[in-house]
């Protein structure tokens, strides 16, 4: 009974989330509604509908994870989907406790085999689920803009130069996918000409195993302006950079959950959470992909209470790093509380 009772304090903490994908985060009843009216693959056996476009169970690698998004993309296929997406998006985040969010996408992503949707259709669409979910909810939500760095450098610019153009509804910039082959520096303009526009940047960084992560991160900081590091949790493997996000306050956007799922750790015993936190690194917790893995984010707090001891006070001081470091303006940040 004490378990339930402790379960339903952090359920009812208000939550920040700086880390969430939005076009990975379409609920399921309508994922299950639309697929089959769209044409695509649907099987007939419930389960192997949600083994075709869920992950709820370890993948091989990162890599295997990215390329099993691409079932679920082909559903973002129209501007009133995208409108929808964004809408329950927040309605479910708002349900799950959470009153500030920063949901990021790739226009990139969206855009691909959907000839219909330019990047401005997209962000409209998707802006305007994010106001009618405002309008209903008391909570606040920004948008970040990806840089796929698999795609080509002039992709990369032309999604620089619209977030640019759009810094009036983007908070920041960030580069997503897989790191290895992909060194930083040569998008090294492209987030300098972002932050000079005023943008925010965050960096996804250090999720993969590899002994390259350290200094992926720190290049991540000094060659692109990275003010948080999404995942980041390789820094484990050097005592020295974790001392540098320490000193430097920079935080990490930790995803447990996900981080199993992609087998960045084995398990979740293993995960450096609660090395990384009691070391003094500066921790948020965050669902990453809830849509595609099937998670809240109280499920991720409910893995770092089992596995790793975080309690009700552990887990309120990562929501006060996440707002102290949101890039949410602070009239925003305010709205919340005036519910």
């Amino acid at each position: 009974m004490g378990d339930v009772l402790f379960s339903q304090q952090f359920r009812a903490i208000p939550k920040v989330e700086l880390h969430r994908h939005l076009d990975c985060s379409m609920r399921w009843s309508t994922m299950s509604e639309l697929a089959p009216q769209m044409g695509l693959e649907w099987p007939a056996d419930p389960a192997k509908q949600r083994a075709h476009y869920l992950i709820t169970q370890p993948m091989k690698d990162l890599e295997t994870v990215l390329r099993k998004f691409l079932s679920s993309q082909k559903v973002l296929a129209s501007e009133e989907i995208l409108t929808r997406l964004a809408f329950e998006a927040c309605e479910d985040a708002y349900n799950e406790g959470i009153h500030w969010l920063e949901l990021r996408y790739a226009p990139t992503f969206i855009a691909e085999g959907h000839a219909n949707l330019t990047y401005e259709k997209i962000h409209l669409s998707l802006l305007k689920g994010l106001q009618m979910a405002m309008q209903k909810y008391p909570m606040a939500v920004g948008l970040i803009a990806i840089i796929q760095r698999v795609k080509s450098f002039k992709e990369a610019e032309k999604v620089c130069d619209f977030v640019i153009d759009h810094k009036d509804s983007f908070i920041a910039l960030d580069l997503a996918d897989n790191e290895d082959g992909f060194e930083p520096k040569p998008f090294a303009p492209l987030f300098a000409k972002a932050k000079k526009n005023g943008l925010h940047i965050t960096i996804h960084s250090g999720e993969t195993p590899d002994d390259r992560a350290p200094q992926w991160i720190k290049d991540s900081i000094e060659l692109l302006g990275a003010e948080r590091i999404g995942h980041g949790i390789q820094v484990i493997r050097s005592p020295e950079m974790m001392n540098y996000l320490k000193s430097k306050n920079i935080p990490l956007e930790v995803c447990p959950i996900s981080n199993w799922l992609t087998q960045a750790f084995p398990d979740f015993v293993s995960h450096p959470v609660r090395k990384l936190y009691d070391f003094g690194v500066p921790i948020t917790i965050n669902a990453d992909d809830p849509g595609i893995f099937a998670t809240t984010l109280n499920d991720d707090y409910e893995i770092l209470n089992r596995f790793h001891g975080f309690n009700l006070e552990d887990f309120k001081k990562c929501n006060q790093t996440a707002l102290q470091h949101s890039f949410l303006s602070e009239e925003l940040k305010q709205r919340p509380f005036k519910k």
